[in-house]
């Protein structure tokens, strides 16, 4: 099977190209880097997921159920907890049920909403999951343990500087 890997980086190709035509590519360089490790991350968490027939993005959400005080939390509150539409929540409970890794109950407290609720087998399920993702460092390759902490304060800042949380 051929070597997958490009010979060159093309970010620093890029980079290159745009310092010839735009000027300084420090911004653009990061940006783009950035962009690629998350997909890159994406593609090893969905593959640790997948015999678990998840996704990193259906695992979140059985994650962010593990973490409620109740197992359950209404839908609108899973999609502004994970910042996804409503249309991603909605597809996403409608796979985890028909696993029988979650079910809608509807809320006791304000009987207009549906909650989703994390049931014995999800629990099961999202424990797995959790030691194959993080037998895999979490998709975090190639960084000492201090690396790692110090890219998350830098994320952290371009996160908090962007308006994503209040500081």
């Amino acid at each position: 099977m051929p070597d997958p890997r490009l010979p060159f980086d093309p970010i620093d190709r890029a980079g290159e190209l745009w310092e010839q035509h735009f000027g300084d590519s420090a911004h653009m360089r990061l940006a783009t880097s950035v962009m690629r490790v998350q997909q890159l991350m994406i593609a090893r968490l969905d593959a640790a997921v997948k015999p678990f027939g998840l996704t990193f993005s259906r695992y979140e959400v059985l994650v962010l159920l593990l973490f409620s005080k109740r197992g359950s939390l209404p839908l609108s509150k899973i999609g502004e907890r994970l910042m996804v539409h409503p249309t991603s929540v909605t597809s996403a409970i409608d796979r985890l049920e028909a696993q029988g890794l979650v079910e809608r109950v509807p809320d006791e407290d304000d009987r207009r909403r549906t909650l989703a609720r994390l049931t014995d087998g999800g629990r099961s399920v999202v424990k797995e999951a959790t030691d194959a993702i993080e037998a895999d460092d979490f998709a975090v390759t190639g960084l000492t343990s201090k690396q790692t902490e110090d890219a998350y304060k830098l994320l952290r800042k371009v996160r908090s500087s962007s308006g994503d949380f209040a500081d």
